[in-house]
């Protein structure tokens, strides 16, 4: 009884999130490709959209998106699935292994944004990049995560729907704390 109990609570906040972050749909069409796209940092040719997830982070006037950015890759700790050798400050090239022994990479490092990918032996297959990019505009901050596969990548080890709405659920999270650790920033 209590683990359906337990399940319908992880539904629901899945659900939830779905319905207040909102998932959108793969990128399929030139036209709702993100701005960022044919820069070396962001490709567009030959990428398998996965997911994209948007967050209000609230209203922070003082903050800049740079400080919310650095306030995570500072931290890692606040990173909801942060696991062994992610605890503190993570630069571009570092290496460590997320929640379940899932490593990645830190691909790169921006101004406003950060890129981890997946590597060989991670529960989602290696080859997956995911961008963190914050933004701000009229003092309300927001997230947003997409992620994709490198054409040469094929999605494998439950990529698709259930990847993208685990996904959800987990940068959910990650917005949360980010409302609140945003004030420290």
């Amino acid at each position: 009884m209590r683990r359906l109990t337990w399940a319908r609570a992880a539904l629901a906040v899945v659900l939830g999130s779905v319905l207040v972050a909102g998932p959108k749909a793969p990128v399929a069409h030139a036209e709702s490709r993100p701005a960022e796209c044919g820069t070396d940092a962001y490709p567009c040719a030959g990428v398998n959209w996965l997911y994209e997830y948007n967050f209000s982070l609230g209203l922070h006037p003082f903050t800049t998106p740079h400080d919310i950015r650095s306030q995570l890759t500072d931290h890692f700790w606040l990173f909801p699935v942060a696991g062994t050798g992610c605890r503190g400050a993570v630069r571009q090239g570092d290496r460590c292994s997320l929640v379940g022994d899932n490593p990645v990479s830190v691909e790169r490092v921006g101004n406003t944004y950060f890129q981890i990918t997946t590597l060989p032996g991670h529960s989602l297959g290696d080859g997956l990049h995911i961008r963190f990019s914050f933004s701000r505009t009229l003092g309300m901050h927001f997230l947003t995560v997409r992620a994709w596969y490198d054409e040469a990548t094929t999605c494998t080890n439950g990529c698709g729907m259930v990847s993208g709405l685990f996904a959800l659920a987990v940068w959910q999270v990650l917005s949360d704390t980010l409302k609140i650790s945003a004030f420290a920033a």
